[in-house]
């Protein structure tokens, strides 16, 4: 389906007009540097990054908390044209990654794109003039392609327990951690024993009185093979040409094995389960406790966990481990499910984030103005390739559905989003268009795709229930294959499956560069 229409300024409060760009990002992680980035190298400087923080980063500036660091090689875990020769050890810290990040930003000229302290209060898309109109806390913005990278580990969850309102110490999530507290001493009570947790228990567990860790159920942890990057291999990395891009690649081919394994169940039981399972048994001597630290679901449903301290932290002396659901909060402490009150200083929430209910869908509104958190909340929560959505012209989502990884590095699925995201910008300037939306058929076929692919894997809903599932028992967010599959299928932006409107008269575009 093809239109024409007519695009003007529009204006803003006093008449003055409201700065206009090519591309607006939301975001300014590994997903909308990475966009800036790519838009630079191919000539697009009508852009802006909108950022509510004084600071780039995004989950790596944001999440402070003791021993936060990444569980993804720092070769893998990082651009593919933007490697680093001098990572301190095999798995960056989250200082060296919010570093790189800053760095990156500075190197690749992106930083005076970046309107901080912008948070995005509204976007929504204006039928007539065919663009988005974006509505910030210092201000409005129109474009003609909004790229929302914001993601999904941006928003914590707050857990639902009653009496939670009531507590009289000090409750704090991983990912807003205080700094100014004090745990020296306190008794402290951990809820959760995901990804974050497993990562500043051993960190605060030498510090404070005694720690209550409350799990509902036990996860799957496997050795960290974390090494100080010295000596021959050290040297090759800054010195070598191509060694670096060789290391990435046999980290990457490694990862897509577990794909492979992750895809039968059977077959990762023996593998992958077994080696958490000898993992488990060489550090938890104790039968009794190693069966409680034994997970009751198969490898992988939820998230596999990587530590070497994680076992040993948990041993000691001053941390009991609760199993069971909370009953409630008091205003001294916790309620467990055997009915005894602990009392404690302060509660720390390990609970993760809002992953399925994406918070910055409540704040786009496509065609007819519908919201996009009321067309998922209608429809499930689809994409189609997991970047854009039937009903909302020229929005990219940048790690949308079905694109977390279980088995490799988050920024392989960012890359090629961002091919993706750039090819779909010149194809609108090559051909003359306004507007591209993806078709409903398309997007459902390809959800059904996605669909086929999950079934029978170690992420089927039907047999797994995780921080993965929704509401309605259906998996949003794995993307269940390998990571080549997805690549190839965004290497090109496929206007076939869209569609578009044509531009009749030359924009004027605000200049919105610092």
């Amino acid at each position: 389906m093809t239109s024409t229409i007519n695009q003007s300024v529009s204006t803003g409060k006093g008449g003055r007009p409201t700065p206009h760009v090519r591309v607006a990002i939301i975001g300014t992680g590994f997903s909308g540097l990475g966009v800036a980035i790519r838009l630079l190298q191919n000539k697009v400087k009508d852009f802006v990054l909108l950022e509510r923080a004084g600071e780039v980063g995004g989950t790596w500036r944001d999440n402070t908390y003791p021993g936060c660091a990444c569980d993804v090689a720092s070769v893998l875990y990082s651009y593919s044209f933007a490697q680093k020769s001098d990572w301190n050890s095999t798995y960056g810290t989250r200082q060296e990654l919010f570093d790189y990040l800053k760095d990156v930003a500075d190197r690749h000229g992106v930083r005076p794109y970046v309107k901080f302290d912008h948070e995005v209060l509204a976007a929504k898309w204006d039928e007539n003039l065919r663009r988005w109109h974006i509505r910030t806390s210092q201000g409005d913005y129109t474009a003609q392609v909004l790229v929302a990278g914001s993601g999904y580990l941006s928003d914590p969850v707050i857990p639902d327990v009653p009496g939670i309102e009531d507590f009289q110490g000090k409750i704090m999530h991983s990912s807003q951690w205080d700094h100014s507290y004090e745990l020296d001493g306190r008794n402290v009570a951990v809820i959760g024993t995901g990804a974050s947790a497993i990562q500043f228990v051993p960190a605060i567990q030498p510090k404070v009185g005694h720690l209550d860790l409350y799990q509902r159920s036990a996860p799957w942890v496997g050795p960290k093979p974390d090494k100080q990057i010295k000596g021959v291999h050290g040297w090759a990395l800054k010195r070598v040409p191509g060694y670096r891009a060789f290391r990435r690649g046999w980290n990457k081919n490694g990862r897509e094995i577990l794909a492979f394994l992750f895809k039968r169940p059977p077959l990762a039981e023996k593998t992958i389960q077994g080696m958490a399972q000898r993992h488990l048994a060489k550090s938890v001597p104790d039968a009794e406790l190693r069966a409680k630290l034994t997970p009751d679901f198969a490898v992988a449903c939820k998230r596999l966990l990587f530590s070497n301290k994680w076992y040993p932290a948990i041993q000691q002396d001053n941390v009991e481990i609760i199993g069971g659901e909370i009953t409630k909060v008091t205003q001294n402490g916790i309620v467990g499910s055997d009915g005894r009150e602990r009392a404690v200083d302060a509660i720390i929430l390990g609970t993760g984030f809002l992953a399925t209910k994406r918070p910055i869908a409540e704040k786009l509104s496509g065609r007819g103005g519908v919201k996009l958190a009321d067309a998922w909340e209608a429809g499930g929560m689809k994409a189609y390739r997991g970047t854009t959505v039937a009903g909302f012209p020229n929005l990219f989502l940048m790690l949308g559905p079905n694109t977390t990884l279980g088995h490799s590095s988050q920024t392989v699925m960012i890359e090629a989003q961002i091919a993706y995201v750039v090819d779909a910008v010149k194809t609108l300037a090559k051909r003359g268009l306004s507007s591209v939306e993806v078709g409903a058929d398309a997007q459902e076929a390809y959800n059904k795709e996605i669909e086929s692919l999950l079934d029978g894997s170690v992420w089927d809903a039907k047999t797994c229930t995780s921080w993965y599932t929704d509401s309605t028992g259906r998996n949003p967010s794995i993307w269940p294959a390998n990571t080549r599959k997805f690549t190839r299928g965004t290497k090109k932006f496929d206007l076939d499956a869209y569609q578009v409107a044509t531009l009749a008269g030359a924009e004027t575009h605000a200049d919105v560069k610092a």
